[in-house]
């Protein structure tokens, strides 16, 4: 029966010529694809040219896989995401020993055995997201020797057998996210020692236990978003040495797991966001010293950043917070200490103005700062200055309300209020000041200090000017007043020319 099958599929493959491509479809003989993108099809096409290597099905009705396929063995790349597929029949790729990636994301698929992957010797990518697979029986992929990659996100999947990834020696991407795990499955992962890329977050954990990715040495990203954590145990990540992105995002986690994290002594990358801790306190990414980006968005209850947050983390180069809408207090010396920092995203909070001395600014060459309630007064002169020489970031005013909706980079000195055009004018009056004041002390101190001199000073004084007066009164006596009128009064005597 099976014969007489594949006689008439074998005719029908052999006036595929005559029968073209099929309508909606896109098929090119020189490249050997063919794109079948919503058009309508129901069941798999037979008419295509044998030799095609690319085979795009998707957003169509086909409910199976028929023995159709049997007849194209050089297919490499298979799409039939997003179908009506309800089961595969086993054995349905016996010959594509070629194939290298097989979508079948987006269909109805309740599950899959060890024969349904059966041929497929060459299989590097297999994605089976969005179906209503909801377990994974012993040895399901051990035929599978290649894979690199496996997409199991967005399924009903809450059982894993121990055994489940067993033959996956190349596998270096594991997709399990979106599914109702209630644990880890610590004891599968050991199965898999090169996995590089694991996607665990959107399952009910609750929590991580000691040593919950045991095996996995060299894993580089953990993805652990939204797996409902509410707490971490101390040495849940022992044993991920090599690991360098971590996703906590959307967790309930109360505080910042600073012992757990320490372990992650090479981690560069680090979201954290979404989570119920109020602070970040000092010292709270302790042992951290290789971290590069902290992302920290959505923490609805985020107030402040304290100081020595980020003391261990020198080499960090990008801090984002961003969207946290208590969050109003960035403490002085918060951001001290990052000589490498030069991507500050800072928007979508509740900071109502910035210090100058809080890190230095012109060393940023990304500065985010839109969407803050900001109060611009002559506290924010020189974020206006420093907006008008480098475009890094819009702020617009929320207070004074007379400056409302205005940009600060707009405003100059009187528009902020302040006294002085120039800080640097403030300073220096400042400076004068405080010289005069320590000038008229000094001057003082020596006073009291040779008061005796000068008082003996303004006594010879005092008696040299008497003894003068004395001496002139009585050279004024030596003529009458008399004889001193007479005297004026007396015509000159004319001098002859001759005793000239």
């Amino acid at each position: 029966m099976v014969s007489v099958t594949l006689l008439l599929l074998g005719l029908l493959v052999t006036s595929a010529h005559s029968l073209g491509c099929p309508a909606g479809c896109v098929c090119n003989d020189d490249t050997f694809v063919v794109e079948c993108e919503k058009t309508k099809l129901d069941v798999f096409p037979i008419a295509l040219n044998p030799a095609i290597q690319r085979l795009v099905l998707k957003n169509n009705k086909i409910k199976t896989v028929d023995a159709a396929l049997h007849f194209y063995r050089e297919l490499q790349y298979l799409d039939l995401s997003n179908n009506h597929l309800v089961n595969i029949p086993s054995e349905s790729f016996m010959f594509q020993e070629k194939l290298q990636e097989l979508h079948l994301n987006k269909n109805k698929l309740s599950s899959v055995n060890n024969k349904t992957f059966q041929g497929l010797k060459s299989l590097t990518v297999l994605n089976l997201r969005e179906n209503f697979l909801d377990e994974l029986p012993k040895g399901l992929f051990s035929i599978l020797p290649k894979l690199e990659e496996l997409n199991l996100g967005n399924n009903r999947i809450s059982k894993i057998d121990s055994h489940a990834f067993s033959g996956l020696y190349s596998l270096r991407v594991l997709y399990l996210d979106d599914n109702q795990l209630n644990a880890v499955p610590t004891q599968s992962f050991s199965l898999m020692g090169n996995l590089a890329e694991l996607h665990v977050g959107l399952n009910v954990f609750s929590d991580l236990k000691n040593k919950a990715f045991d095996g996995l040495n060299k894993l580089s990203i953990l993805d652990l978003n939204g797996a409902g954590l509410n707490s971490i145990s101390e040495n849940a990540f022992q044993g991920l040495t090599g690991l360098r992105s971590l996703n906590l995002a959307d967790n309930r986690l109360q505080t910042i797991p600073t012992r757990q994290l320490s372990h992650l002594v090479r981690l560069e990358e680090l979201t954290i966001g979404q989570n119920d801790f109020v602070a970040i306190e000092a010292n709270s990414l302790k042992g951290l010293s290789n971290l590069r980006k902290l992302d920290i968005t959505g923490a609805r209850d985020l107030e402040r950043i304290e100081k020595g947050a980020f003391a261990s983390n020198l080499n960090m180069e990008t801090i984002i917070l961003a969207s946290n809408r208590k969050l109003e207090t960035l403490e002085e010396g918060a951001l001290a200490g990052l000589p490498n920092l030069r991507h500050l995203i800072l928007r979508e909070n509740a900071f109502k103005s910035f210090s100058e001395s809080i890190l230095s600014w012109n060393e940023l060459k990304v500065l985010e700062l839109t969407d803050n309630p900001i109060h611009c007064d002559c506290q924010l002169l020189w974020l206006s200055n420093l907006l008008a020489m480098k475009n890094l970031t819009t702020v617009q005013c929320s207070l004074p309300v007379q400056l409302k909706e205005r940009s600060l980079r707009t405003l100059g000195a009187d528009d902020l209020g302040c006294s002085f055009s120039d800080p640097r004018q403030q300073a220096i009056l400042a400076t004068l000041c405080i010289s005069a004041v320590v000038l008229i002390g000094g001057l003082g101190v020596l006073l009291f200090r040779y008061r005796q001199r000068v008082g003996e000073a303004l006594k010879d004084y005092k008696w040299n000017k008497k003894a003068i007066s004395r001496k002139e009164h009585e050279y004024q006596k030596t003529f009458s007043d008399d004889e001193y009128i007479m005297r004026s009064q007396q015509p000159i005597k004319a001098i002859p020319v001759t005793e000239l």
